[in-house]
């Protein structure tokens, strides 16, 4: 209901003083000037005008047609022109209705018709806005509330879960770690209380909310934006709506919003880009993120260096390095941690198995479902899963990571699982995915380390479940056929060795086992067990042996001596790890978080990012410990007691894995230049060098044999220091 109102008192107007520093009253021949420029004040003794008291400051020559109320605080106004590109535009005021408003130094308002409440920095082009208003209690997508407001208007965000379980409160300084921690551990009434109240620590409840346009900011060709903050170099061109926003951005960062964007209650981070019909509602977008091509992102947390486009993400935590580019795929209801990739026709979260909207999918880091699949809730996946193909019609539970998971073949309802696939099939995709992401991390500030190494403490947790379900239920297939590796063995001791002694002793035994978990009803054929056993050792053999080496030659050491073992032994053991928004944290840690979250020691999001970096200062302590550790569990004894002849299997191992490396990676890439599809599309081989470069040109394999040499040099005398 449109509500009339008496005029505004100016008599009575106070305008805040430290607003009035530098400035003036306007001169009796300048008011004369504005107003046979067609200008008109609801103020008719032009009181509530001020302007830049410097010489020179103010030219009533460059503002026309325009319309005042409230207080007007100019800067500067100069005859000169502001460029952004191609679009060129003299300083001044022009065709627009302004209101309560102060503005820096050389600004361009033309065509803005209608300007409220805000402070605009220097250098900045508002062009051709229907509005920009900004009430006194706005929020600028933060979660909190003002002084009388209900508590229904508190915005939420519900991640993770439709059913909004799971929701967590936006908030400037949002990471999708604390939207992590926040919205996984529900059990703790307390602690889900202490993240409201440090979630509104800092914000002010009183009514008196200003928007905020900062400098060298241009906005051109708008419809509405409404309680916004936007900061310093931003540029928005033909955007919808823009409401309840906070914009950040900076000279370094430049954010940029375009054509037909409807952005609505959220946070958008430094250095983002959203284009081309683009919707966000509830949402928090990290940095150097791109939404674009008529995405939709809704009761989201999307991670920093992160693409979506043509595709709908709803109520999803989303890590860094997330991939989402086809019109035909959507993400509902999910976690996943990133260094992702979702393909077209790819439908996760495609239905519920139950009365209710509150399923939810679980994929750690790497997690890459193939064209066109479809997975129900609820499913779980561990890291660096390959899904194949297909109509997943029943829950899923894949405890292996880097497997490949595929439908069950000749029509049977069974899916099929490859453990280690990655390691035996695709090593050059797996290798290169460290240096891949670190180059497309094109954060200036990195608020938080991220993990892009695939081998980590993370994955070397999962691969020790993996292997330890491996021997479970390779004790139930020698059973089953009454393998004499059973004989007499009584205990689940006895047989869980007798299994791990049959897996090594028979490395090219070709048998299947059945995973009744990794599928509801029907369950999952294990292909290549006693391979995916192998290969997951060595793998750990690689990752600890790597880890111990880099902690020597971080102290300047050839090899690892029994001093350098007991100093090991002080550092603390962790060995339970989360991926707490693409950072791998000891869990204990995590507690350890919550206990001074609970206590009030931290009381606000700041102090928690603090604790993620002195997380990432002990890491590679922290690692170090769990290296020493996994060796010392894959050989059931100390170091201090391992043989000449198994410290050479390990160095042996080792190598092997890390010339595999390197000989993977380089036939994997061979194929591309040799595979007769792949060559066919070309009139000839230099035409190909042209088109994809030649295969010599391959930096990163150049650099791959160079390591690897390096590497299998040193690591011949890692151990020589435990023998003697």
């Amino acid at each position: 209901m449109v509500k009339i109102e008496s005029p505004v008192d100016y008599s009575l107007m106070v305008v805040p003083e430290e607003l009035l520093k530098g400035k003036r009253h306007l001169k009796p021949q300048e008011i004369e000037v504005l107003e046979k420029n067609l200008n008109h004040n609801d103020d008719p003794t032009w009181n509530n005008f001020y302007v830049d008291d410097s010489e020179d400051g103010f030219d009533p020559s460059l503002i026309h047609l325009s319309f005042f109320s409230g207080y007007i605080i100019l800067g500067k106004i100069q005859k000169l022109v502001l460029r952004y590109n191609d679009l060129k535009l003299e300083c001044g005021i022009r065709r627009s209705k302004l209101s309560n408003i102060v503005t820096g130094d050389l600004c361009v308002i033309r065509n803005v018709f209608y300007l409220d409440n805000y402070r605009i920095g220097d250098h900045v082009i508002l062009f051709n806005i229907n509005e920009i208003s900004c009430t006194n209690h706005a929020k600028f997508g933060n979660g909190i509330l003002k002084k009388g407001e209900p508590e229904e208007h508190r915005i939420w965000i519900g991640v993770a879960n439709e059913n909004e379980g799971r929701k967590i409160l936006p908030f400037e300084k949002m990471i999708p770690a604390d939207a992590y921690i926040w919205s996984h551990y529900r059990e703790d009434p307390e602690l889900l209380r202490r993240f409201k109240e440090i979630t509104e620590y800092g914000f002010s409840d009183e009514l008196n909310t200003y928007g905020i346009i900062g400098n060298d900011v241009v906005i051109k060709n708008v419809s509405i934006i409404k309680d916004a903050k936007i900061e310093d170099s931003a540029y928005i061109k033909g955007a919808f709506k823009l409401k309840n926003l906070t914009i950040l951005s900076s000279e370094a960062e430049p954010s940029q919003i375009g054509e037909g964007v409807e952005m609505v209650n959220g946070i958008l981070g430094y250095g983002s880009k959203v284009f081309y019909q683009a919707i966000a509602v509830r949402f928090v977008i990290g940095r150097n993120c791109q939404v674009k091509y008529g995405a939709r992102i809704l009761n989201s947390v999307l991670g920093d260096n992160s693409t979506v486009s043509c595709c709908e993400v709803l109520n999803n935590l989303i890590y860094p390095f997330h991939e989402q580019h086809h019109n035909s795929s959507f993400l509902i209801a999910a976690t996943v941690m990133g260094q992702s990739n979702i393909a077209a026709g790819a439908t996760i979260g495609s239905n519920h198995n139950s009365r209710s909207p509150d399923g939810e999918i679980f994929a750690k880091r790497g997690f890459w479902p193939g064209l066109c699949s479809d997975f129900k809730h609820n499913s779980r996946f561990a890291s660096f899963v390959l899904v194949s193909k297909g109509s997943y019609q029943y829950e899923l539970d894949i405890p292996y990571p880097f497997a490949l998971v595929a439908p069950g073949n000749d029509g049977s309802s069974k899916i099929t699982i490859i453990p280690a696939w990655w390691f035996m099939y695709d090593m050059f995709a797996i290798t290169r995915n460290k240096n891949k992401f670190l180059k497309r991390d094109k954060r200036v500030k990195r608020v938080q380390f991220i993990e892009t190494d695939p081998l980590a403490p993370d994955t070397m947790q999962e691969i020790m479940i993996a292997l330890d379900r491996i021997i479970g239920l390779t004790v139930g297939y020698l059973k089953s056929i009454n393998s004499e590796y059973m004989e007499g063995k009584v205990t689940h001791e006895q047989q869980y060795q007798a299994a791990k002694d049959f897996l090594h002793q028979n490395p090219e035994a070709d048998f299947t086992l059945e995973d009744p978990i990794c599928q509801k009803k029907y369950g999952a054929i294990i292909c290549k067990p006693v391979q995916a056993y192998k290969m997951y050792r060595k793998i750990v053999k690689y990752f600890a042996t790597r880890t111990l080496m880099e902690f020597c030659q971080a102290l300047n050491q050839d090899m690892l001596t029994r001093g350098l073992v007991e100093r090991i032994r002080k550092l603390p053991l962790y060995t339970e790890w989360e991926n707490v928004g693409g950072q791998i944290i000891p869990s204990e840690k995590i507690r350890e978080l919550f206990e001074v979250i609970k206590n009030g020691t931290i009381n606000n999001w700041d102090s928690v990012h603090q604790f993620y970096n002195l997380c990432e200062c002990a890491y590679e302590q922290y690692k170090v410990s769990y290296a020493l550790y996994l060796l010392e569990q894959l050989y059931s004894r100390p170091i201090e007691e391992f043989s000449v002849d198994l410290y050479r299997n390990i160095t042996d191992d080792v190598s092997i894995v890390a010339y595999d490396i390197y000989n993977a990676s380089l036939k994997s890439r061979e194929k591309d230049y040799t595979d007769y599809y792949r060559n066919m599309v070309y009139h000839s081989d230099a035409e190909m060098d042209v088109v994809i470069g030649p295969l010599e040109d391959n930096a990163f394999l150049r650099q791959l044999r160079v390591d690897t040499a390096e590497f299998t040099t040193k690591i011949k005398e890692i151990f020589v220091g435990l023998t003697k």
